[in-house]
């Protein structure tokens, strides 16, 4: 089998390209296409893979403005000539599901969520764009097109899978598709766990408006315990400003840190609702039990009593009276590293050759998929 891979853009090291990189690592010989990429903050992540990079990579100002040229995306990807593969695989939260494919050639797209900007979260998005009021008149306009595109674009998937059950009731209602549900990979093996704890909380990851990090401000705040915020987005700022002298603020920090941080935290902050949560599976393989939102990927990664704690409302209230009853001494550090194991890279990649290799398998001799 001939396969091909293609990605929405490689810019940073996050979930959706830990995924492609498990993929990538089942299936090494097939080339990456990718909107555009930036090497040095994807890092060795990819360095041995073949990308190539459409023709956006060129042009001027595309890496701190690449916003500028989403208009142009949906013919980038569609330009791409993919007839010469028996198997397009695409990872996407947006565009490269719309790649055309040939009758010969199976599409398989692993959805991480219809695209949030368009379908579930388009008011934040654009509040939290960097331009003037004039400009952002505009910006509605152009998302109504390329909402029309995105649902277009999803009836060129032969196969869904995704994430969680969670955006596969998504995928259903924006798509009119199903979605086979392979958790994603989370390499288990990375963390560990401490035996000696800090004093401290911990909340980290992108710091954008759904994840609330405002909510733990205020309990924390309120409670002056300390709690460590790592990681960087465009909510920074604002929620620096909001904190008091017992919230710390690390930035962004290596991965040796990050486990560091995990492993000797109380509890891990969970205060948003996720499509699955990767950074609560990483604190569960740190043996860390997680304070989570029960709503959205928490449902499927968190055991309550077990492997942590849900708050009910998405509210600092709600969240604060969970803080105030915690008691870390009920939870075993062993069974909670034990069960993060069912969301490991080995369980991800098996699950995930086995559907491929099906799904070929009928495809090969219907010449579709049922």
């Amino acid at each position: 089998m001939k396969i091909a891979i293609v990605h929405d853009y490689l810019t940073q090291n996050g979930g959706a390209e830990n995924v492609l990189k498990a993929i990538s690592d089942i299936y090494p010989k097939a080339p990456i296409y990718s909107l555009f990429y930036d090497s040095k903050n994807i890092g060795s992540l990819l360095s041995k893979r073949k990308i190539k990079p459409s023709f956006i990579q060129k042009l001027p100002f595309r890496k701190k403005h690449y916003q500028w040229y989403l208009f142009l995306m949906p013919l980038a990807i569609e330009k791409y000539d993919l007839s010469g593969y028996d198997i397009v695989i695409s990872s996407t939260s947006a565009f490269a599901k719309g790649i055309i494919t040939n009758t010969n050639t199976l599409h398989i797209c692993y959805c991480h969520t219809p695209t949030r900007y368009l379908w579930t979260d388009t008011n934040n998005y654009v509040s939290e764009l960097p331009y003037n009021k004039f400009v952002k008149i505009f910006i509605p306009f152009l998302l109504s097109k390329l909402r029309i595109w995105d649902r277009l674009a999803a009836d060129r998937v032969d196969k869904f899978i995704t994430n969680s059950f969670n955006v596969a009731k998504r995928i259903k209602k924006f798509y009119h598709s199903k979605a086979k549900v392979i958790y994603p990979p989370v390499d288990i093996n990375k963390y560990y766990i401490s035996h000696k704890l800090g004093n401290y909380y911990l909340i980290g990851g992108r710091i954008v408006s759904y994840k609330r990090y405002d909510l733990a401000i205020k309990v924390f705040n309120r409670l002056k315990i300390p709690l460590k915020i790592f990681g960087n987005g465009p909510g920074f700022k604002k929620i620096k400003r909001q904190a008091g002298n017992n919230i710390e603020f690390l930035g962004r920090v290596s991965e040796k840190e990050k486990r560091e941080l995990f492993s000797k935290c109380i509890a891990f902050i969970h205060p948003q609702e996720e499509d699955f949560g990767i950074t609560a599976v990483e604190a569960m393989a740190s043996g860390r039990p997680v304070i989570a939102y029960k709503k959205g990927g928490a449902l499927e990664t968190i055991v309550e009593n077990v492997t942590g704690k849900f708050f009910l409302e998405q509210t600092w209230e709600s969240l604060l009276d969970a803080v105030v009853n915690f008691k870390p001494e009920l939870f075993d550090s062993y069974k909670i590293r034990e069960y993060s194991k069912k969301f490991s890279v080995e369980r991800f990649k098996k699950e995930f050759t086995n559907m491929i290799d099906y799904e070929w398998k009928i495809f090969s001799k219907n010449g579709y998929i049922d």
